[in-house]
Order: C-alpha cells, then structure tokens, then sequence
C-alpha cells in the first residue's frame, strides 16, 4: 500500500502553548490548491483533544486527532500506525504535522525519516510558530521544550503580531537572529495568515536535534483509553479526565451534545481564570455551537461545525497550580453557566 506512495511531502508546524499552530493550519488549508488532497495530523497533550473539532470536514481535507500526550514519547508508538493508515486510506498529496504545543519534534523527525517511511514522505521545512509575548515570561523562555521547538525549526512564524507592541516584536527578531544556523526565514503573521508560498517552495528539514531525557519514548505502549471518538456521557454528567507532564497539568471535560451554555456566562468565566491558565473549548450554546480559544488572557469566540460534544482542556503549568481550579470546582463552574 505505501510502496505505492512516494515522497509525500510532510510539514511540521510545531510551536509553544498558545502560540497559533491551529491558527496558521486554518488560514494554509484556506489557500490549498483544488487539485490536492491534504492529511492533517493533530497531536494534543491534554487528554480530551480540542483540535481536531476546530477544523471543518471535507472531502479534500483529513483530520485525525492523537490526544493525550506527546508524539515523540507517550504517543510515539501509535503515531506509527496512524499515519501509516492514512496514508493508505486517504492517500493524500501532502501532510501537515501539528505536535503538542509541549512536544518535541526530535523524535518525530526521526521516526518520518526512519526505515518505516523511508522513499515514502520526505520531511519537509520545520516552521516553528513563536508568540512574541512569550519572551517577556522568563519561566516560558528557560522551558527547555520551548527552546528546542526554535532549535529545530528551519523557519520561524512571528504570531499574534497585532496584540505585540514594535518593542516585542523587535526583540523576537534579535532572539532568533541569534539562533545558529540561520533560519530560512522569519515572517511576521497578520491575522494568522502564513502565505502558502512559504509551505509549498520550502526545501527539505536541515534540523536536527537531541531528544531530551523528558521526551524519550516510553518503553510500553500507552493506553488510549477516553480516545477522541468515544461515545459521548449521558447529558448532565461530564466526563472528566486529568493528566500531568513535561511541568503542565492538563483538565478535560466532555458533555453530551444536547447539553447547552450560556455563552455570555461561558465566556465571563474563562475570562476570571488566571492569565497563565490556556483554555480551549467547543461548545453547543444558545448562540450556536462556538469555539472558545484562550491564550496569553486573551479570549476569542469563534462559530464551530463540531457537533459531536462539547468538550474543553484546561492546562496550566505546574509552577502556576494554584491557579488552576481542581476538576470539582470546574464542574460546578461549568455547571453555573449551563441552561437548563
């Protein structure tokens, strides 16, 4: 089946938490040639997995999620099979990568360019997004995740360049100036906009990195156990689900689709959480279904095609737990924002 397959060219879109990977995805798949078919493959480290529901579904796009961990190490076993099966059934013409926004892309390079799809993808140019705010948070900038996803990346995207002052901006120049060797290119984002000549005329990945101790592979396969596809809870009973690595705790909760929230009560909640807590959520309300998104404090409201629940991840840094509510005081939160 993949002998069939050659050279598939595979981009991977890495990038810290909140730094406008889905964002960048969105606006490369809006400007995608009608002649192609594309793959994208969603990695998440909370357990629930958000990203996937943020995209539409259509025939020239896949979408697969892999919640839960980290590509290179919790999930590095089933990573394998995933895309070996989809590329064989969607046989796409290009693949686009998005590892957790705490994921290491070491040992996803190795295993793209190891014996399992040697002749069959060829890994493309690394673009690592960088939020410019996030060199201002010393804790951000000494992570060493955040550090390496820059070592990596053969390119750099410049994000949220409307919420970042000329000063900010600047310094984000100078910092991967200093970067050896150059990046091909450092582009300043409008809107999370990334034209798609800078996919598509990209050359092969020149980084390479160490995987560091954190990000080894796991000795065992993990268990999947809550997977993106489960059947969703009985209405009025949340699932919940709690995970902790690489120095973030992740909450996730799902409801059942017929479960409704007020929106404008929803959207003053997330908006009393802590500035280090990133919320993502899609959820059925009285407006409609809509896609809740939370970085850097800021919230976005957006309308969503996902119909299949309502789910959120809420992480935060271990450093930052006390700002972080326990699963308990979420449920109620959220309970105090429902109709019923």
């Amino acid at each position: 089946m993949l002998q069939e397959l050659s050279n598939v060219p595979v981009h991977i879109i890495t990038g810290f938490l909140g730094s406008g990977k889905t964002t960048l995805i969105h606006s490369l798949i809006e400007q995608k040639p009608v002649d192609e078919k594309w793959a994208i493959l969603v990695n998440e480290f909370g357990q629930i997995g958000i990203d996937q529901a943020m995209f539409e579904t259509r025939d020239d796009v896949v979408v697969k999620g892999l919640p839960g961990g980290c590509l290179c190490c919790q999930l590095a076993f089933v990573l394998q099979a995933a895309l070996v099966n989809l590329l064989a059934r969607s046989r796409p013409d290009r693949v686009i990568i998005e590892p957790s926004g705490l994921g290491h892309p070491a040992g996803l390079v190795d295993l793209l360019r190891g014996e399992a799809f040697q002749g069959t993808v060829e890994v493309r140019d690394i673009i690592a997004t960088l939020d410019p705010r996030r060199l201002d948070e010393p804790r951000v900038v000494a992570h060493e995740t955040f550090r390496d996803q820059l070592e990596i990346a053969d390119a750099v995207a410049l994000t949220m360049r409307n919420q970042c002052t000329a000063e900010q901006l600047s310094a984000a120049h100078a910092f991967i100036a200093e970067r050896w060797p150059p990046r091909k290119w450092v582009h300043e984002v409008h809107d999370g906009h990334l034209p798609l000549s800078r996919l598509l005329e990209g050359g092969h990945a020149q980084g390479s990195s160490t995987t560091p101790d954190a990000h080894q592979p796991q000795s065992a396969p993990p268990s999947l156990e809550g997977g993106f596809f489960d059947f969703p809870p009985a209405p009025g009973k949340p699932q919940c689900e709690t995970g902790s690595s690489l120095g973030y705790t992740s909450t996730g909760l799902r409801w059942h689709p017929s479960d409704c929230f007020d929106l404008d009560r929803l959207a003053a909640y997330l908006g009393e959480l802590h500035g280090d807590v990133r919320v993502k959520g899609v959820f059925h309300t009285h407006n409609g279904w809509r896609q809740l998104n939370r970085a850097g404090g800021t919230l976005s409201v957006t309308p969503s095609a996902w119909r299949q629940d309502s789910r959120v991840e809420v992480i935060a840094a271990e450093l930052s737990a006390s700002h972080l509510p326990d699963a308990d005081i979420l449920i109620a939160a959220f309970a105090d924002t429902s109709i019923v």
